[in-house]
């Protein structure tokens, strides 16, 4: 039934005719924030007695959702679309669309759009309620449907972390005119944003914190056109003055920095407690060097939104910035940690048949799609827990990792030895305390010195008992689900069921190449384990919850520790999942030293590459990543990761030639993965950081002088279409 399928659009064929949309009207009640991507489902008929109707589906997102006639428009274009296999000598059954519905989540009002196209026939538009009950379109309905489409288009356009098979991306916004409708749409629902949900990081969403206020910044930040973002803050701040930290923001984008500081110290009089206003101020004092300032400003942003980690994440970024890591590593374990929820999806289906046709010639330049062993890594290297982290948890991540970039591992062990109660400080103090509560003796103003003995107290001490706050402007708001779970939940990190042990860590062989060499010159295969071990000091268990009863540990007895904290289990956990990344990468860097050496090829497959790469990425190590994504290229392997990963470095570093070797590649793998979209892409945001370095005739030129095949030259052409049609800057040079 090949002649059943579409010519160049990915679907996927039903069991059971319409199971798709009933899968569908079932899940509405789990979509949380933006919905799913659009669901167009179709029914394909040869129009005979006895042959048996087929259903397909496929998502889509940049179809224009503005009214029943767009999206019966997009339905009547898939007729043209079935391919038509009829030869000379054989004509098989002729199939055509028999009917279609074009599905769309309206974020706001929590309601699915739905039109139904008869072909021939009419149209029959309906709203399906989370209840699956239906009800008539509005214009009202009708606006939010299109807006909330358009953003999903703009956010979801390349996000690494969301597939779907099947899933077909287009150009949410083509022309000027169609930029202005959104604009329009946005200024109208804009105080509803909040409705809409906010990214993971963001416990509470309002009116300048949601996915509105996300795709407005991405839309036109990517491209560096703050002009037409500022148009829109301008009248909305007079609506909302909490707005004005937009507008500011969108100022210092468009290099008009004393109107941004006239309007945030105004805006600050009247919402003195408004945490993202005091944010862009922060960041713009710290462009500019006045790190003390703005530590105040984080400090107060911290007391303004104390339930909120974006607060605690800034401060703790101020206090790496000052060097002051101590408090850095306070701040970062006061943190508030939130339960992870990806995006929107539809209920996975498992489909009759697939059909991705393939998106020749472009995907011509790129190896083909097959399993090799340059898909075969390590199994340690693939068991590193970091990658598997999401939301605050990888932030926090983050921030951690910046720490030991600027310290090194040892000084950072020590600072939170400084800072955190250790469990053989725990152990002694509890044994000490038991110890006078049986003779009789009150312990409770003993603490423990930093050589470890135990000794009356000589001034001010921090009492860390659950009994009393010890100081709410540095613990947070945690939830009980946070503090009292653990990152495994979020990173499939396995935390150890008995506290009394330091979490196992396994052995870590990253390379079956160099053990292969050692085993020839006769040597120890762990030879570089043990050297990394010598390199890196394991870390030791901080003191914090009892996991037997689950109580805080300070509940078992009286006891005081002078000027040291509890250490929460999840930035426990966090140090040991660096400590996985630290010692793989000093392993992985002890193997590349020696067979330098040696003058003998150091091997890898081109995963294990991918894999290093994005631990040297992760680790702050830039130029050993992008040496290890060179290499990964060396292998005829189907991977974008590597190409798009250099694409950013090289765009950053304004190298023309190379930039567009690397962007070629990525936007070949987008048409592979039906992403026929120009922009919100990577490629089109690595052009325009190029267009203000170089010009877009200098783009233009040098792509013309490579040669390319005239599909490719197309692709790449859009990129420098869109770019000269809105305006960008560097378009005119």
């Amino acid at each position: 039934m090949a002649e059943a399928t579409f010519k160049d659009i990915p679907e996927l064929f039903e069991v059971e005719l319409g199971e798709s949309l009933t899968a569908r009207t079932e899940s509405l009640s789990t979509f949380r924030e933006l919905g799913p991507p659009d669901l167009c489902h179709v029914v394909k008929s040869t129009g005979k007695a006895g042959q048996r109707d087929l259903g397909s589906y496929h998502y889509v997102s940049g179809v224009d959702a503005s009214s029943s006639a767009s999206l019966a428009a997009y339905i009547n274009s898939l007729t043209y679309a079935i391919e038509d296999t009829s030869g000379w000598l054989t004509k098989g059954p002729t199939w055509k669309l028999r009917n279609g519905c074009y599905c769309c989540f309206n974020a706001f009002s929590r309601v699915d759009i739905r039109v139904d196209v008869k072909i021939p026939g009419g149209v029959h538009t309906y709203v399906v309620d989370l209840r699956g009950e239906r009800h008539e379109a509005t214009p009202e309905i009708w606006q939010e449907t299109y807006l909330s489409a358009l953003l999903r288009a703009i956010l979801y356009s390349d996000d690494p972390t969301y597939y779907l098979d099947a899933y077909r991306k287009l150009d949410p916004i083509t022309t000027p005119d169609s930029e202005i409708r959104f604009l329009q749409a946005a200024e109208q629902l804009f105080l509803k944003g909040w409705q809409v949900g906010s990214d993971p990081e963001i416990q509470v969403a309002t009116v300048v914190s949601n996915h509105l206020t996300a795709g407005i910044l991405k839309y036109f930040g990517d491209s560096n056109r703050w002009q037409q973002a500022t148009n829109l803050f301008e009248k909305l701040t007079v609506k909302e003055p909490e707005i004005a930290s937009l507008l500011a923001k969108s100022y210092i984008g468009m290099n008009e920095e004393v109107k941004a500081v006239q309007i945030m110290a105004a805006t600050l009089k009247a919402t003195p407690q408004s945490y993202t206003l005091l944010h862009v101020q922060c960041d713009f004092l710290r462009s500019k060097g006045k790190l003390e300032w703005a530590l105040k400003l984080a400090k107060q942003a911290v007391n303004c939104a104390p339930s909120e980690f974006v607060t605690w994440e800034k401060l703790t970024e101020l206090y790496i910035d000052l060097e002051e890591y101590e408090s850095a590593l306070l701040t970062l374990n006061s943190c508030p940690m939130f339960t992870y929820n990806g995006r929107d999806a539809h209920r996975p289906l498992t489909p009759a048949r697939i059909h991705l046709p393939s998106k020749r010639p472009i995907t011509d330049i790129l190896p083909e799609r097959q399993k090799n062993e340059d898909d075969e890594a390590d199994p340690a290297l693939q068991r590193l827990p970091s990658p598997g982290l999401r939301g605050t948890w990888a932030r926090a991540y983050a921030l951690l990792c910046r720490l030991v970039s600027r310290i090194g591992w040892d000084e950072l062990l020590k600072s939170r030895s400084c800072v955190f109660v250790m469990e053989e400080e725990y152990r002694m103090q509890k044994a000490h305390s038991e110890h006078t509560h049986v003779n009789g003796v009150d312990g409770g103003d003993n603490v423990i010195h930093e050589d470890g003995t135990v000794g009356k107290s000589e001034g001010s001490t921090l009492v860390a008992n659950a009994g009393a706050d010890d100081d709410a402007s540095t613990r947070g708001i945690v939830s009980e689900a946070s503090t009292k779970g653990s990152i495994s939940s979020e990173a499939n990190v396995v935390e150890n069921d008995n506290l009394n042990a330091a979490p196992a860590i396994p052995t870590i062989r990253i390379s079956t190449e160099s053990d292969r060499a050692r085993e020839e010159e006769g040597e120890e295969t762990n030879e570089e384990d043990d050297m990394a071990s010598d390199v890196l000091e394991k870390p030791v268990q901080a003191a914090g919850e009892d996991q037997e009863n689950g109580v805080d540990a300070a509940q078992q007895s009286d006891f005081s520790f002078n000027n040291k904290r509890l250490c929460e289990r999840w930035l426990d956990n966090l140090f040991m999942v660096l400590y996985e990344d630290l010692r793989v990468w000093t392993i992985f860097r002890a193997e590349v030293a020696h067979f330098k050496t040696q003058h003998v090829a150091y091997r890898k497959t081109a995963l294990e590459w991918e894999i290093l790469g994005d631990l040297g990425l992760r680790l702050h190590h830039k130029e050993e990543a992008k040496e290890a994504y060179q290499r990964c290229l060396e292998s005829q392997r189907f991977s974008y990761k590597p190409w798009s990963k250099l694409l950013d470095m090289y765009a950053d570093e304004g190298d023309l030639q190379r930039s567009l070797q690397m962007a070629i590649r990525v936007a070949a793998y987008q048409y592979a993965e039906y992403a026929e979209m120009t922009y919100p892409t990577q490629v089109a945001r690595s052009f325009f950081k190029l267009y203000q370095i170089h010009g877009h005739a200098k783009l233009a030129y040098t792509l013309l002088s490579m040669g390319l095949p005239e599909p490719i030259q197309k692709v790449m052409d859009s990129y420098l279409n869109y770019g000269r049609a809105f305006k960008v800057e560097g378009y005119d040079f």
